[in-house]
Order: structure tokens, then sequence, then C-alpha cells
């Protein structure tokens, strides 16, 4: 029997069978795999992935995939990377209720529209879909409106493409967005190149009156409540990665199951 969402001959390429999860996770029914990497492996074919109901974890990045089907039916699915594949949409990821962050960053999404199938999960608040620093992104990125379409999409969202937009630190993620701004150069051809000129007005290194330190003490304040919780987020993921490693070592082995 196909899995969901597939037609017998439409994907070409290494697929994931029963065979393959058993030997990558040590773990004999699929219904007890909870954290699965399968990634860089040039799958063009989810397979029997469905059958894995209670996984919570998934990494697919690197692979051929253009579709995601069987994906619909797991419903404890809360952590997704499904960069650097060839998806056009995302659908099927509508049914994963419990879906809490997604990493579609290097596909083929070409409209905000296409993100709307993700409006009904309450508790996404991680979206990634674009990531310079791997060179990755999407042909929707592109648009100057597409940050301003996301987050009215999603108004749920906390954190997109790395950069927190709502919560304790979004207010110095938009300073550090607005300065950007600010330096880039300006698009406008001119016949020649502009003369340097002093980097700040005369007299600006002199001390700033009084009433500025109570907004340097803010963004340092603001700065330092980022830092502490990169901090608590850093703590609380090795300790879920240790229990998680834990829970799938076999009693008085050590586990090889790599993140």
């Amino acid at each position: 029997m196909e899995p969901p969402g597939e037609q017998p001959g439409e994907a070409e390429g290494p697929r994931i069978t029963p065979q393959l999860l058993k030997a990558r996770t040590g773990e004999f029914a699929l219904e007890s795999i909870l954290l699965l990497k399968l990634r860089d492996l040039g799958l063009a074919d989810l397979g029997c992935l469905g059958e894995c109901l209670g996984i919570e974890w998934l990494d697919l990045s690197g692979n051929a995939l253009t579709q995601l089907g069987p994906l619909a039916s797991l419903r404890q699915l809360a952590v997704l990377n499904v960069s650097n594949n060839r998806l056009t949409g995302l659908e099927p990821l509508a049914a994963c209720e419990n879906l809490q962050s997604l990493n579609a960053a290097g596909n083929l999404l070409a409209t905000p529209g296409q993100l709307q199938c993700l409006s009904g999960l309450r508790g996404l608040e991680y979206l990634r879909l674009r990531d310079p620093l791997a060179r990755l992104s999407n042909p929707l990125c592109a648009s100057p409106s597409y940050w301003a379409a996301v987050r009215e999409l999603l108004p749920g969202l906390k954190v997109i493409d790395g950069e927190r937009v709502s919560g304790r630190g979004s207010e110095l993620y938009q300073l550090c967005r607005d300065l950007e701004s600010s330096l880039r150069p300006s698009s406008s051809p001119g016949p020649r190149a502009m003369e340097a000129q002093p980097w700040v007005e005369p007299g600006y290194w002199e001390l700033w009156p009084t009433r500025s330190s109570s907004i340097l003490e803010e963004a340092c304040r603001q700065f330092q409540d980022t830092l502490q919780e990169c901090h608590d987020l850093d703590r609380q993921a090795s300790e879920s990665l240790a229990r998680a490693e834990q829970a799938l070592s076999p009693a008085g082995t050590t586990s090889s199951f790599v993140f």
C-alpha cells in the first residue's frame, strides 16, 4: 500500500524502508522511534516514514524530497528540518498539530501563500525559510515585503530566520535590522564614487547628555537578557538531548545516535 499523498512512480530515487529505519535507530518497532536523523542520503521518497507515529524530532535535510505526504500522520512531531530539498509545498504539515519548529530553507517555496497551511498550527513558534550562513533560501524570500508578509500570515511566530520577532529581546533584533538597513549603500547609480566623509559629526564623541544613559542601559539590559535566554536554551537542549540519548540507548551500552 502506498503512503498517504503519494502515487506509484511519483518519486524516483532512494526511499525510506523499515530496514533503513531499524538500522539507523536500533528500534524494532517503528512506533517506538522518537528521534530520527536522515540527512544527506539522497532520499526522494519518504516511504514508510508515516508509520513512525511517535516521532518527535526529525531531520530530513539535504535530500531530494519533492513532497511530504507521509508526514501528515506524525501528530507528535515537534521539530522538523527539511532544508535543502526540492519542496514546492508544505500542505501535509497542516496535520502536524504539535509542530513547534520548522526549517524549510533551501527549497522552492515561491509565495507567502504557500505558508497558509501552517496558520492552524498554534504551537509553531520557530520558522526558517532563509539561512545566509548555509546559503540556503526560497524564491519567496527575494521579495522586500517577505518578512512582513510572513509575520502577518503567521502572527504566532516568535523567531523567523533565526531573528526574534516577538517576546523578550525582539527590540534588540529590530534595532540591529534598522542599523543594517541604514548602512546599506544606495542602489541609485552616480557619476563617480563618493568621496570619503567623516563617520560622525564633530563633537559626536563628547559625553552624551544624562538623558541618553537610560537608553544605553536599556539596550545593555536587553542584550544581557537575550544572552541569558540563549544560555538557558542551550542548557535545556543539552538536557533534552542527554535524556533522549539515554532513552534510545540499550541497557548497559552507549548510544551511537549522533545529532
